[in-house]
C-alpha cells in the first residue's frame, strides 16, 4: 500500500519529523499526519512534553517523542551514518537514561536587571532560558539553581554572562562558574557561606587563568571502577551514571578477556579502570586528567602506565599496539583519523570504539573494515534524554 504523503515517517538528525514525500516538520513524531493547514495531528509516538520550557529551551529537541520513537532515532542515525560508508552489522537496541539522570552540565547565567537568570539557551540562539523546572537534571543539581541565582545576582556585573558547570562527585555537588572575577572579603564570604549552607564539594572560580577552588573540604573524586579519581574542576564524566554502565559494559564485553590493554583518549580513566585484572596503557592529551589518572592508579596499585599523548598529531603506531589484546578508543566528536589509520594496520586482535557522533564513527570505522576488521555489532547509549545527540560502542575484531 503506497504510503501517505502527509504521514510523518521518521525524524531527521536535528530533530525535525519528515514525511514521507519529503518535508521537514518542527517537533513530529513517526506516526503523525500534518494537516492541509500546516498543524500536526499528533500519531500513536507523540507524547505530550514534560517540560513547560519545550521546545523553546535548547536542552532537549525531541520531548514530543516516546520513547520507542527516540531509540528508534538512534537506530536510525547510527544505520545512516554506516550506509554513508557502505557499513552494516548488529545494531542493539539502545539503552535509555532515564529523566533526572544528568549529574553534569554546563548552564549560562546573566543578569537582567537586579535579577539573575540561569538556565540553558534556546536553540540556535544566545537567548537564554530561565529554569523553572528541568526533566534531563538529576534533582540534587537543579536544587542548586534558585540559590545559585541570589548568590551570582551579588556577583556578576550587569555587563557579563558567565558559564556555570555543575557534577555530582563522590563528596557531592561540585560548582565551577568561568566567566567571573569575585574578588574583595565580601565576595569570598559569599562564597564560603553559599557552600557551607548547600553542603557543596566544592566552589570554584575561573577567571580566565584556570578554575581556582574557593571552597573545598576534602579532596574532590569520582569514582570510576571502583577506584576513586581526582576530580579537576570542570573535567569530562559521562552524563549519566546509567550512560556509563552501559558504555563500560559493552567497553567489557568487546575487549574479552584480554590481559593488557591500550586505553587510547583516556580522559579520567572511566575504561583504564574497567579492567581491575589487566595491565592497561592509558594515554591522554588532557593534562590534569591524565595527573588525576596516573595518581589513582598509583594509589589502588593498579598496573596503569598513564601518558601525557596527543593521538593526533602523535598516533600510537602500529608495532607498539601488536603488545596488546584489546583496544579501547574513545575520541571526541571529530574522531580519531590517524590513530585509527594505525590501528587498521595493526594485529590487535579486538579493538572498542566509544563515539559521540556517528559520522565520524563511520569514517573510522570503514578504514578499520579495510584494514581487515569486522564490525561485530554496535551498543548505542541515550545518556542525553530527548537529545539528538547519539553514543555508542561498538566491537571490531579480526
Amino acid at each position: 500500500m503506497p504510503l501517505n504523503p502527509d504521514e510523518i515517517v521518521r525524524v531527521a538528525a536535528r530533530g525535525e519529523g519528515v514525511t514521507a514525500d519529503g518535508r521537514h516538520v518542527a517537533l513530529a513524531a513517526p506516526g503523525d499526519r500534518l494537516r492541509a493547514d500546516g498543524s500536526v495531528a499528533p500519531g500513536p509516538n507523540h507524547q505530550p512534553p514534560p517540560c513547560r520550557h519545550y521546545p523553546e529551551c535548547g536542552g532537549c529537541q525531541l520531548q514530543h517523542l516516546d520513547d520507542a520513537a527516540w531509540s528508534k532515532f538512534i537506530v536510525d542515525r547510527v544505520t545512516s551514518a554506516l550506509q554513508a560508508h557502505k557499513l552494516e552489522t548488529e545494531i542493539r537496541a539502545p539503552l535509555l537514561s532515564p529523566p533526572r539522570t544528568r549529574r553534569r552540565a554546563t548552564l549560562h547565567a546573566e543578569r537582567r536587571g537586579r535579577q539573575v537568570h540561569l538556565g540553558f539557551t534556546e536553540k540556535a540562539s544566545h537567548k537564554l532560558i530561565d529554569l523553572a523546572e528541568c526533566w534531563v537534571l538529576a534533582p540534587e543539581l537543579f536544587q542548586l539553581i534558585a540559590p545559585l541565582r541570589g548568590l551570582l545576582a551579588a556577583l556578576l556585573p550587569g555587563n557579563r554572562r558567565a558559564n556555570v558547570h555543575l557534577a555530582m562527585t563522590d563528596q557531592g555537588r561540585d560548582v565551577l562558574v568561568d566567566g567571573l572575577e569575585a574578588e574583595g572579603l565580601a565576595a569570598a564570604e559569599a562564597i564560603t557561606a553559599f557552600a557551607h549552607r548547600h553542603g557543596l564539594a566544592r566552589f570554584s572560580i575561573d577567571e580566565g587563568l584556570g578554575p581556582q577552588p574557593r571552597w573545598e573540604p576534602d579532596p574532590v573524586t569520582v569514582t570510576l571502577g571502583g577506584v576513586p579519581v581526582p576530580f579537576p574542576g570542570g573535567s569530562f564524566l559521562q552524563a549519566t551514571a546509567e550512560g556509563e554502565a552501559a558504555l563500560v559494559a559493552a567497553v567489557r564485553e568487546a575487549a574479552g578477556g584480554a590481559e593488557a590493554v591500550a586505553d587510547l583518549f583516556a580522559g579520567l580513566g572511566t575504561f583504564t579502570f574497567a579492567f581491575p585484572g589487566a595491565k592497561v596503557y592509558a594515554a591522554e592529551a588532557a593534562r590534569d586528567a591524565i595527573l588525576s589518572l596516573k595518581a589513582a592508579a598509583g594509589a589502588a596499585r593498579r598496573p596503569v602506565f598513564a601518558d601525557h599523548r596527543d593521538l593526533f598529531r602523535r598516533p600510537v603506531v602500529p608495532s607498539d599496539l601488536n603488545h596488546f589484546g584489546a583496544v579501547v578508543i574513545d575520541p571526541p566528536r571529530a574522531g580519531a583519523k590517524e590513530q585509527a589509520a594505525a590501528i587498521a594496520e595493526s594485529s590487535v586482535p579486538a579493538v572498542a570504539y566509544v563515539s559521540c557522533n556517528p559520522s565520524t564513527f563511520a569514517r573510522d570505522a570503514e578504514m578499520l573494515c579495510e584494514g581487515g576488521y569486522r564490525l561485530e555489532w554496535i551498543q548505542p547509549v541515550g545518556q542525553f534524554r530527548w537529545s539528538t545527540h547519539v553514543e555508542l560502542a561498538a566491537k571490531f575484531s579480526r
